[in-house]
Protein backbone atom coordinates (compact mmCIF):
# COMPACT_ATOMS: atom_id res chain seq x y z
CA UNK A 1 0.00 0.00 0.00
CA UNK A 2 1.28 3.11 -0.86
CA UNK A 3 1.53 5.78 2.28
CA UNK A 4 0.14 9.07 1.19
CA UNK A 5 2.02 11.88 2.26
CA UNK A 6 -0.27 15.34 3.25
CA UNK A 7 1.32 18.41 4.38
CA UNK A 8 -0.68 21.17 6.26
CA UNK A 9 1.55 22.74 8.56
CA UNK A 10 1.80 25.55 6.58
CA UNK A 11 -1.65 26.38 6.27
CA UNK A 12 -2.22 25.73 10.06
CA UNK A 13 0.95 28.60 10.69
CA UNK A 14 -0.22 31.08 7.81
CA UNK A 15 -4.11 31.14 9.31
CA UNK A 16 -2.21 31.53 12.95
CA UNK A 17 -0.39 34.67 11.37
CA UNK A 18 -3.16 36.14 9.70
CA UNK A 19 -5.34 35.93 13.17
CA UNK A 20 -2.37 37.63 15.06
CA UNK A 21 -2.08 33.98 17.60
CA UNK A 22 1.44 33.05 19.11
CA UNK A 23 2.01 29.20 19.33
CA UNK A 24 2.21 29.95 23.08
CA UNK A 25 -1.63 31.04 22.44
CA UNK A 26 -2.81 27.86 20.89
CA UNK A 27 -0.75 25.70 22.39
CA UNK A 28 -2.65 26.37 25.97
CA UNK A 29 -5.65 26.75 24.07
CA UNK A 30 -5.34 22.80 23.63
CA UNK A 31 -3.38 21.92 26.53
CA UNK A 32 -0.16 20.72 24.25
CA UNK A 33 3.69 21.65 23.71
CA UNK A 34 4.44 25.07 21.97
CA UNK A 35 7.02 22.62 20.38
CA UNK A 36 4.82 20.30 19.30
CA UNK A 37 2.08 23.12 17.75
CA UNK A 38 5.96 24.32 15.93
CA UNK A 39 6.85 21.25 14.52
CA UNK A 40 3.15 20.29 13.37
CA UNK A 41 3.51 23.56 11.34
CA UNK A 42 6.92 22.95 9.87
CA UNK A 43 5.53 19.23 9.20
CA UNK A 44 7.97 17.80 11.13
CA UNK A 45 5.63 15.65 12.87
CA UNK A 46 1.94 14.38 11.78
CA UNK A 47 -0.36 15.17 14.72
CA UNK A 48 -2.54 13.04 16.19
CA UNK A 49 -6.75 12.97 14.78
CA UNK A 50 -7.55 14.59 17.83
CA UNK A 51 -4.57 17.24 18.02
CA UNK A 52 -5.65 17.90 14.45
CA UNK A 53 -9.31 18.51 15.62
CA UNK A 54 -8.53 20.83 18.66
CA UNK A 55 -6.01 22.95 16.76
CA UNK A 56 -7.87 22.93 14.02
CA UNK A 57 -10.68 24.29 16.54
CA UNK A 58 -8.35 26.63 18.34
CA UNK A 59 -7.91 28.58 15.14
CA UNK A 60 -11.47 28.26 14.11
CA UNK A 61 -10.54 26.19 10.59
CA UNK A 62 -12.46 24.06 8.74
CA UNK A 63 -10.90 20.70 8.28
CA UNK A 64 -12.11 20.64 4.77
CA UNK A 65 -9.84 23.86 4.28
CA UNK A 66 -7.09 21.99 5.40
CA UNK A 67 -7.68 18.99 3.38
CA UNK A 68 -8.38 21.14 0.31
CA UNK A 69 -5.70 20.51 -1.62
CA UNK A 70 -7.08 16.35 -2.01
CA UNK A 71 -9.87 17.37 -3.49
CA UNK A 72 -10.66 16.94 -6.91
CA UNK A 73 -10.08 20.28 -8.66
CA UNK A 74 -13.27 21.68 -10.17
CA UNK A 75 -13.53 24.45 -12.06
CA UNK A 76 -16.69 26.20 -11.21
CA UNK A 77 -17.95 25.86 -7.44
CA UNK A 78 -21.90 26.03 -6.72
CA UNK A 79 -23.22 27.47 -3.04
CA UNK A 80 -26.47 26.35 -2.84
CA UNK A 81 -28.76 28.95 -0.75
CA UNK A 82 -29.67 26.49 1.50
CA UNK A 83 -26.06 25.48 2.28
CA UNK A 84 -24.70 28.99 3.35
CA UNK A 85 -22.88 30.05 6.27
CA UNK A 86 -24.31 32.36 8.03
CA UNK A 87 -22.29 34.24 11.16
CA UNK A 88 -23.92 36.73 13.27
CA UNK A 89 -21.77 38.92 15.40
CA UNK A 90 -22.11 42.45 17.01
CA UNK A 91 -25.08 43.85 14.68
CA UNK A 92 -23.91 42.42 11.77
CA UNK A 93 -24.28 39.49 9.81
CA UNK A 94 -22.94 37.97 7.05
CA UNK A 95 -24.15 35.56 4.59
CA UNK A 96 -22.04 33.18 2.69
CA UNK A 97 -21.54 33.67 -1.07
CA UNK A 98 -18.64 31.96 -2.10
CA UNK A 99 -16.48 28.39 -1.56
CA UNK A 100 -12.45 29.31 -0.84
CA UNK A 101 -11.07 26.02 -1.91
CA UNK A 102 -7.94 27.36 -1.10
CA UNK A 103 -8.46 30.92 0.60
CA UNK A 104 -4.74 31.61 0.84
CA UNK A 105 -3.92 32.06 -2.89
CA UNK A 106 -3.27 35.17 -3.90
CA UNK A 107 -6.12 36.28 -6.40
CA UNK A 108 -8.79 34.18 -3.80
CA UNK A 109 -11.69 36.54 -3.04
CA UNK A 110 -14.29 36.11 -0.15
CA UNK A 111 -17.80 37.62 -1.30
CA UNK A 112 -20.95 37.43 1.23
CA UNK A 113 -24.22 39.32 1.82
CA UNK A 114 -23.07 41.69 5.07
CA UNK A 115 -26.49 43.13 7.24
CA UNK A 116 -25.27 46.15 9.43
CA UNK A 117 -28.16 47.10 11.90
CA UNK A 118 -28.62 50.36 13.14
CA UNK A 119 -26.06 51.84 15.11
CA UNK A 120 -23.57 49.01 14.53
CA UNK A 121 -20.14 49.29 13.00
CA UNK A 122 -17.69 46.89 11.01
CA UNK A 123 -14.15 47.66 10.93
CA UNK A 124 -11.73 49.48 12.81
CA UNK A 125 -10.70 53.38 13.23
CA UNK A 126 -6.86 52.01 14.17
CA UNK A 127 -6.18 49.90 11.62
CA UNK A 128 -6.56 48.54 7.80
CA UNK A 129 -5.77 45.54 6.64
CA UNK A 130 -3.76 43.96 3.15
CA UNK A 131 -5.64 43.93 0.22
CA UNK A 132 -8.92 45.94 -1.68
CA UNK A 133 -12.85 45.74 -0.60
CA UNK A 134 -15.64 46.19 -2.69
CA UNK A 135 -19.23 47.15 -1.68
CA UNK A 136 -22.83 47.02 -3.82
CA UNK A 137 -25.17 48.42 -1.31
CA UNK A 138 -28.43 46.71 -1.86
CA UNK A 139 -30.55 48.33 0.67
CA UNK A 140 -30.61 51.16 3.40
CA UNK A 141 -28.10 53.68 3.97
CA UNK A 142 -24.36 54.31 5.07
CA UNK A 143 -21.03 55.74 5.91
CA UNK A 144 -17.78 54.88 5.37
CA UNK A 145 -15.12 56.43 7.03
CA UNK A 146 -11.74 56.08 5.75
CA UNK A 147 -8.88 57.29 7.16
CA UNK A 148 -9.99 60.62 8.31
CA UNK A 149 -12.65 60.89 5.40
CA UNK A 150 -15.95 59.76 5.46
CA UNK A 151 -18.10 58.72 2.35
CA UNK A 152 -21.79 58.23 1.98
CA UNK A 153 -23.50 56.14 0.06
CA UNK A 154 -27.13 54.46 -0.22
CA UNK A 155 -29.02 51.60 -1.99
CA UNK A 156 -27.52 51.34 -5.73
CA UNK A 157 -24.04 52.71 -4.76
CA UNK A 158 -20.85 51.05 -5.30
CA UNK A 159 -17.70 51.50 -2.99
CA UNK A 160 -14.34 49.92 -3.35
CA UNK A 161 -11.00 50.65 -1.89
CA UNK A 162 -7.78 49.52 -0.49
CA UNK A 163 -7.90 47.64 2.74
CA UNK A 164 -4.33 49.01 4.23
CA UNK A 165 -5.84 52.58 5.63
CA UNK A 166 -8.30 52.00 8.23
CA UNK A 167 -12.22 51.87 7.75
CA UNK A 168 -15.27 51.23 8.99
CA UNK A 169 -18.77 50.97 7.57
CA UNK A 170 -21.79 51.51 9.80
CA UNK A 171 -25.67 51.46 8.97
CA UNK A 172 -26.74 55.70 9.03
CA UNK A 173 -30.75 54.26 8.40
CA UNK A 174 -33.21 53.26 10.57
CA UNK A 175 -33.73 49.81 8.56
CA UNK A 176 -30.54 47.59 7.86
CA UNK A 177 -27.69 48.43 5.50
CA UNK A 178 -27.53 45.78 3.38
CA UNK A 179 -24.83 44.78 0.92
CA UNK A 180 -22.65 42.64 -1.54
CA UNK A 181 -19.38 42.65 -0.01
CA UNK A 182 -16.44 41.44 -1.31
CA UNK A 183 -12.40 41.25 0.21
CA UNK A 184 -9.61 40.30 -1.87
CA UNK A 185 -7.44 38.61 0.32
CA UNK A 186 -10.14 36.65 1.93
CA UNK A 187 -10.59 37.61 6.03
CA UNK A 188 -11.33 33.93 6.16
CA UNK A 189 -14.74 34.31 8.00
CA UNK A 190 -16.18 31.29 7.01
CA UNK A 191 -14.06 28.53 7.94
CA UNK A 192 -15.95 27.68 10.81
CA UNK A 193 -20.08 27.69 11.47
Amino acid sequence: MKKIEYRFGEKLREVREKKGLTLKTVAKKINVSESLISQIERNKVSPSIDTLFAIADALSIDLDYLFSDYQKKRKVNILRKNERKIIKTDGITYHQLSILPNALEKYAIESFIMEISKGSIKGHDDYGHTGNEFGYILEGKGKLTYGKDEFFFSAGDSISFSSEIPHKVECTSDEPLKALWMVNPPKILFFKE
